[in-house]
């Protein structure tokens, strides 16, 4: 939904009038006479035409918003006395031969959230998190009218998903180019926070290119001082053009309430996501087939390295395009094509965005000469989702995933560690006194651990009687240990 060009102008000349103004009154200009405590003519016609401005993009933009609202079920184990007989501590002693007593039993659980209409026949942008495990979903728009919402397609990566509804000729917000948004730009976020239907914040965009937040594994968030509180998440951020152009994501906050800082995931980054899922019913990313690092100074300095941006490539994966291609490890990427990588973040964001198959340009410094290698991109195989293995070994009933940037964050792993993430250990399993959740496998007997593939791999190589040797990071520290069957 567009606003007339004259709006659009009129909003912007109408902003910089005001701060004008506002500099002329700290500057001594007189807006208020202090006697008579009137405003000024000229004053209050700028005032209602700014008014006018807030109020026509507000009217704009707000039927595409709508409140979403999931129920799902949640399955919950009764037991008096929590988690003692699980405790490593207790079983050291006692066993398990207590088991472990209580019951499951189901709650309904319900939340909200908010969504951004972007087709005329139905399409929601949303976040993956408001829909995520949802029994239910129930979209209700601007107008009261109430539908029932399908999940199209979800990506947990960019905490994003799609919604649909049977209905037509909606409102919809058009997607803007994201790429051109400034710090100091006027935005607008519309959502539903703590369930106040169709509340509409104003702020700024106070930085974009936001990353390591460890909200997601690819972040490029903008961010804005526009209140965003819970509830917001999957609603619009819309510039003065009345486009959508960030879907409301997060606030960083430390009581959980709104405290200046607000997090978007760009348009450009949602526009992506919403054409695969709509086409594919999944996102189709790129993949280089590299581990990436930042450019710290020091490294940069050992390696011999001038340069100050870049991703430092620290492994190749057998096999992979980057394989192909001749990359190596201690390459360092600059640039793709003719845009230039600053960091780790830029690399990942641009390679994931561009389709398999596609030919890459990836310009890189190698021994300190300047290189330029063609890749061909293939398909990645998202491998992020928690896996048991079904082996008959020690090790069955472990589950992992991979170390993903978000993750890598959020635990606070460093850049030099990896391996695959213990998510779980099955009871009455031999090595569930040792395994915890959150340890990083980094080795089995002897074998480095990258990824899921090299995980199964060594794992499937392990007879039943076998005792495994594992190389684990833990609380700031690699150990080794062992797992008998």
């Amino acid at each position: 939904m567009k606003m007339k060009n004259d709006s659009v102008k009129l909003w912007k000349k109408i902003a910089l009038i005001a701060v004008i103004l506002a500099v002329a009154g700290l500057s001594g200009g007189v807006i208020l006479h202090a006697k008579e405590k009137t405003v000024s003519k000229d004053s209050v016609n700028v005032l209602e035409k700014l008014s006018d401005a807030f109020a026509e993009l507000a009217e704009a933009t707000r039927p595409a918003v709508v409140n979403i609202s999931t129920t799902s079920t949640i399955t919950m184990q009764e037991n008096p006395f929590g988690n003692m007989f699980s405790d490593p501590f207790f079983q050291h002693f006692f066993g398990n031969q207590f088991g472990n007593p209580g019951q499951q039993r189901k709650y309904k659980s319900s939340a909200l959230g908010s969504g951004v209409i972007v087709s005329a026949d139905g399409y929601i942008l949303t976040n993956n998190h408001v829909v995520k495990g949802a029994d239910e979903i129930k979209v209700t728009l601007y107008d009261k009218r109430e539908f029932k919402g399908k999940v199209v397609g979800t990506d947990q990566r960019t905490d994003l998903a799609v919604v649909k509804i049977d209905a037509r000729g909606l409102p919809t917000l058009t997607l803007g180019d994201s790429g051109k948004m400034k710090t100091g730009d006027l935005v607008l976020a519309i959502g539903n926070p703590f369930g106040l239907n169709q509340t509409i914040t104003m702020g700024i965009v106070s930085a974009v290119g936001r990353s390591n937040i460890g909200l997601a594994d690819y972040e490029d968030f903008i961010q804005t001082d526009a209140a965003i509180n819970p509830g917001n998440s999957g609603g619009a951020l819309v510039n003065a053009s009345g486009e959508l152009v960030g879907i409301n994501t997060a606030i960083y906050s430390t009581s959980g309430g709104y405290m200046g800082i607000g997090f978007a995931i760009p348009s450009d980054m949602a526009k992506v996501v919403l054409d695969s899922i709509i086409k594919h019913g999944k996102v189709i990313r790129g993949w280089l087939g590299v581990s990436i690092q930042d450019l710290t100074p020091d490294i940069a300095k050992g390696l011999g390295i001038k340069e100050t941006a870049g991703a430092l490539v620290s492994g190749v994966q057998t096999g992979s395009p980057a394989d192909k291609a001749g990359l190596k490890q201690g390459d360092l990427i600059t640039g793709i094509n003719s845009g230039k990588i600053d960091d780790s973040t830029s690399l990942r964001n641009i390679i994931a965005s561009t389709a398999p198959g596609t030919k890459v340009d990836v310009r890189i410094i190698r021994n300190g000469k300047e290189q330029t290698v063609t890749v061909v991109l293939s398909e990645y195989k998202d491998h992020a989702i928690a896996k048991k293995t079904e082996y008959d070994n020690a090790l069955k009933g472990v589950s992992v995933q991979d170390l993903t940037p978000g993750l890598r964050n959020k635990l606070s792993i460093p850049e030099g560690v990896n391996g695959v993430v213990v998510t779980g250990v099955s009871p009455n399993l031999a090595g569930q006194r040792l395994l915890q959740p959150n340890d990083v496998i980094e080795e089995v007997n002897r074998t480095a651990i990258q990824n899921i593939q090299d995980y199964d791999q060594a794992v499937s190589r392990i007879h039943a009687k076998d005792t495994v040797l594992l190389l684990i990071y833990r609380d700031g520290t690699s150990v080794y240990l062992t797992i008998q069957p």
